[in-house]
């Protein structure tokens, strides 16, 4: 069985990559399954260890780092850790699936280094820093003080953007979501037809 190809989805805090991916997944014929990442974050509301993320302590997660068992991580905030366990990459890959990675910026050009041609990676953009401050402003799931440090972060982000091998602008949901199921549907029917 040939084995699965990476799918990096990057991008700034609110600019809508969990959505399209979320659409994405919907598609079986791409024949994509989620990565769990590793976390050292707190549960929230219903979220379960091995489903939504694997719950760890910060110990836990330093042991991981030590024994190179993550293909990637961060200290995204201090002291709050997030990774993705080889474990995984492998177990949905060698099942001959796609494997669709929801990464930070910076872990996204990590794997992309890590794995080359077998990945792809797409930056998720928003048309502008004062569309994205709006966006989280009406979410209402952050502070005022956490908008301004997610958006001063997402500046730095968009600048790393072009080391991704595509962009999407997510001006209007529905061509975003378009424009990436094209650009997953043909890097995975050109690994295909090699």
């Amino acid at each position: 069985m040939e084995q699965g190809k990476l799918i990096i989805v990057s991008a700034p805090s609110g600019a809508g990559k969990s959505t399209i991916i979320g659409r994405i997944m919907q598609d079986e014929s791409l024949r994509l399954a989620f990565s769990v990442s590793a976390t050292t974050r707190p549960r929230r509301g219903k979220e379960r260890h091995g489903v939504d993320y694997y719950f760890l302590s910060p110990d836990e997660f330093r042991q991981m780092i030590l024994h190179d068992e993550l293909v990637e991580y961060q200290e995204v905030y201090e002291g709050r850790f997030y990774g993705t366990p080889k474990s995984e990459v492998e177990r949905i890959t060698d099942m001959g699936l796609n494997v669709m990675l929801d990464l930070d910026v910076l872990g996204g050009v990590n794997v992309k280094n890590i794995y080359g041609d077998r990945a792809l990676s797409i930056f998720i953009q928003p048309p502008s820093v004062e569309v994205l401050r709006e966006r989280l402003i009406k979410r209402g799931t952050d502070s005022m003080e956490d908008i301004k440090a997610r958006v001063d972060k997402a500046e730095f982000e968009i600048s790393i953007g072009p080391q991704f091998d595509h962009t999407v602008i997510n001006d209007d949901l529905e061509t975003a979501v378009s424009e990436v199921h094209d650009l997953i549907a043909a890097f995975i029917n050109a690994a295909e037809d090699e």
